[in-house]
C-alpha cells in the first residue's frame, strides 16, 4: 500500500515511517521544512512538501494514497498560547483528506490523546465519546477532541476511519516531550516532585510499540478507536523516585497550590489521575508491547544524558 503520512518526521512519525516499510508499504511524507524533506528522503520517503494550511495539497496526497496516517499538529502554536489555532487547523486538515477520501473504503487514522478522558478510573476506548463533532472556537482541547468524533463519523462516507489514542507520554531515546520536561523541572529546582501525594497515574508507551499501533490500524474496522497504551497507569511518584534517582537529587511531594509555580504548565496534567486500559486494542488487533516500560526506560539514563533541544 502507499500510506501518505503527516508529520512524518516528527517523535511518532520517524518511528511509524520505518514500520510501515519494514512491512512492505511505500511511504510519502508531509513536509514542511528543508531538513525534513532531507530526512524523509533518507528514509526512503517521497516528499511531499506542504504544511497542514495547504488543504489542496493534502486532499491530493490523500486521494493518490491507498491510506492515510495523519500524525501533524502545530504544536509549537499550541505551546506558545493558540491551542485554538492549532486545534482548528488540525479540524481543517482532517476534513480535507476526508473529503478526499470519502466514497473509497481507504484507511484514515489519526492521533488523538487518552488523557484526561475518565479521571479517577481506568479509561477504555468506548470512553470519550461524547463529544460535540461540530464543536469549534473557544476551547481548543474540546474542538481537537470533536476533530476525533468528526474522523470517526467518516465511516458513514465509506471511510475506514480510525482514531489513535496515545497516552500522555510515548517514552524512548530522543524525546523531548513531557517526560525531558520533568527531568527539566527537577534540574532547575534540585528537587525530583510530585504533585500531592503522587497517586496520579499516567499511562504509557514506548514510541515503537505505538507506532505498530497506527501501522496496524489501517486493517481496523471502520469507526474504530484504539488505544496505543502499553501501561494503564504510572504513578506519578514512581516516576519522580526514577528522576530523583537518575539525577541524583531529592524526592518530595509539592502541594497542589505550589504545583504552579515548580511545574508550569505540566502541574494541572501531573495532578490528573487518568490511567486507560487497551484491552479493546489489543484483541481487535493482536497488538502487544515489546519495549521496556516507562521506569525501566528512565533506568536506561538517556533521559539524563542530554539536554532537551
Amino acid at each position: 500500500m502507499r500510506i501518505f503520512v503527516t508529520g512524518a518526521s516528527g517523535w511518532i512519525g520517524s518511528a511509524v515511517v520505518p514500520d510501515l516499510i519494514g512491512e512492505g508499504h511505500q511511504v510519502t511524507g508531509l513536509a514542511r521544512s528543508d531538513a525534513s524533506a532531507d530526512a524523509l528522503a533518507a528514509a526512503g520517503v517521497e516528499v511531499q512538501r506542504g504544511s497542514l494550511d495547504d488543504l489542496d495539497a493534502l486532499g491530493a496526497a490523500a486521494a493518490a494514497s491507498d491510506g492515510v496516517i495523519h500524525l501533524a499538529f502545530k504544536h509549537e502554536l499550541a505551546f506558545t498560547g493558540d491551542f485554538q489555532g492549532a486545534a482548528d487547523a488540525d479540524r481543517r486538515a482532517v476534513e480535507a483528506i476526508g473529503k478526499a477520501l470519502a466514497g473509497s473504503d481507504r484507511p484514515f487514522v489519526i492521533a488523538s490523546g487518552v488523557l484526561g478522558l475518565a479521571p479517577g478510573r481506568v479509561a477504555t476506548e468506548a470512553d470519550g465519546h461524547d463529544a460535540d463533532a461540530g464543536a469549534g472556537h473557544g476551547d481548543g482541547p474540546a474542538t481537537r477532541q470533536a476533530t476525533a468524533e468528526v474522523t470517526l463519523a467518516l465511516a458513514s462516507r465509506g471511510v475506514r476511519s480510525s482514531v489513535v489514542r496515545l497516552p500522555p507520554t510515548c517514552h524512548g531515546d530522543g524525546d523531548n516531550g513531557f517526560m525531558a520536561a520533568l527531568v527539566g523541572a527537577a534540574r532547575a529546582s534540585g528537587v525530583s516532585g510530585f504533585v500531592g501525594d503522587g497517586s496520579s497515574r499516567w499511562p504509557a508507551t514506548h514510541r515503537l510499540d505505538a507506532a505498530r499501533v497506527f501501522r496496524l490500524a489501517l486493517e481496523a474496522p471502520a469507526g474504530s478507536t484504539l488505544h496505543a497504551v502499553a501501561e494503564e497507569g504510572v504513578a506519578t511518584r514512581d516516576i519522580a523516585a526514577a528522576i530523583g534517582r537518575g539525577l541524583d537529587l531529592p524526592v518530595r511531594g509539592v502541594p497542589p497550590q505550589e504545583a504552579d509555580a515548580h511545574f508550569g504548565f505540566l502541574a494541572a496534567l501531573l495532578a490528573l489521575d487518568s490511567p486507560a486500559s487497551s484491552q479493546a486494542t489489543r484483541e481487535l488487533l493482536g497488538w502487544q508491547p515489546t519495549q521496556v516500560g516507562l521506569i525501566d526506560d528512565l533506568a536506561e539514563r538517556h533521559y539524563f544524558t542530554s539536554q532537551p533541544a
